[in-house]
């Protein structure tokens, strides 16, 4: 069977040093808020191209926190308008609506499958204070017509960066673009940890110091608390493996560029709409995902044929019960993406062969 995450032969690939480094862990007594922690943060706000990154316990915890200190900070107040692509994973909007903030949902360009920028503008209300930009697949969704509308109408721009660790804008890291951003250290993303994990960057230092303190309960000094705030920390494990994979992510990076490559050039059925990429500099590869119109039966004999694939995501977040005031909602791009999308694997573990193998089963593939 060809996995669609391997994450066995993933940690394999920086084996000794994560195990050392988990080691000098264990060996040291301290668990959490210690060196460890200080130098993953200095290390990727450095490599993101921010003043600061705040390590949090997860990628969901790394969004809240960024809106909860805006309220905090009185730049946000409940009921503010957030735009957010429709076709996003529940996480982001999930964050939005906990800080009792109102989630406009905006369809995707079907080129890009990234938030479309003709529609968020016309999306945006005089209630409109933030959009939250969301680097789904891997690709960069920020452009200068996202630029111009955020500046136009004074929005604060939030990235959510959880699937494009090391994903560019031009010269500029994704993570680096906006006012602030969240990122996810979930096993199977670009940059993941052995458990859970995220972070904040973002240059406000005012922001960052008040993102690390809800973090810690409210509190920035011991036992006295300004904020009403929560438990949400990056343990020592997990920093010092990631400070290891980190020194990798570009070359992993690479090794995902060059398999979707493969499908790219490899994929022949026209009962297929590959990714467009016009710029692999803009794109990491978290996902490569295909369009099928027959996908549910793509998807069954691709695993009859051992190939595992996933579906990102099967129910878009206005037909979730979580938001049954959205079920009658009717987003037709969204939903045709979320009919028909498959995501293939890949990864920086994944051998040319398998991938060749994955290829041909595809072009032999008919309904």
């Amino acid at each position: 069977m060809i996995q669609f995450l391997d994450l066995q032969k993933i940690t394999a690939l920086h084996g000794n040093e994560i195990e050392q480094a988990v080691n000098r862990v264990v060996a040291s007594g301290r668990y959490l808020q210690g060196n460890e922690n200080k130098s993953f943060e200095k290390n990727y706000a450095q490599y993101i191209g921010t003043d600061h990154a705040v390590g949090v316990a997860n990628g969901l915890d790394a969004l809240i926190l960024i809106f909860r200190a805006y309220i905090e900070t009185g730049v946000l107040h409940p009921g503010d308008e957030v735009i957010v692509p429709a076709n996003t994973y529940i996480a982001s909007i999930l964050s939005i609506t906990e800080n009792r903030l109102k989630p406009v949902l905006v369809e995707p360009d079907i080129t890009t499958l990234q938030l479309s920028p003709e529609k968020a503008e016309k999306a945006i209300t005089p209630r409109t204070k933030a959009m939250l930009l969301v680097h789904l697949y891997g690709r960069c969704a920020y452009n200068a017509d996202i630029e111009h509308s955020c500046r136009q109408n004074g929005l604060l721009l939030i990235e959510d960066n959880a699937q494009a660790h090391g994903c560019l804008y031009t010269n500029r890291r994704t993570g680096s673009l906006g006012n602030a951003a969240a990122h996810s250290f979930y096993p199977g993303k670009n940059l993941g940890a052995l458990g859970d994990g995220g972070a904040v960057t973002t240059n406000d230092t005012a922001l960052a110091d008040t993102v690390r303190a809800l973090a810690n309960y409210g509190s920035s000094e011991k036992y006295v608390f300004r904020y009403k705030g929560r438990n949400s920390r990056l343990d020592e494990i997990q920093a010092a493996i990631l400070d290891v994979k980190l020194k990798y992510l570009d070359q992993d990076n690479m090794r995902r560029k060059a398999v979707a490559e493969m499908y790219l050039g490899g994929i022949t059925n026209p009962a297929i709409t590959l990714p467009h990429v016009s710029n692999f500099d803009s794109h990491v590869f978290h996902l490569f995902p295909i369009l099928a119109n027959h996908r549910d039966n793509l998807q069954k004999y691709l695993r009859q044929n051992g190939v595992d694939t996933l579906i990102h995501y099967p129910v878009p977040p206005h037909r979730q019960k979580c938001y049954r005031e959205w079920n009658r909602l009717s987003f037709p791009v969204t939903e045709m993406i979320h009919s028909k999308e498959l995501s293939l694997p890949i990864s920086p573990a994944i051998a040319d062969n398998e991938v060749s193998q994955v290829i041909d089963l595809i072009n032999n593939w008919h309904y």
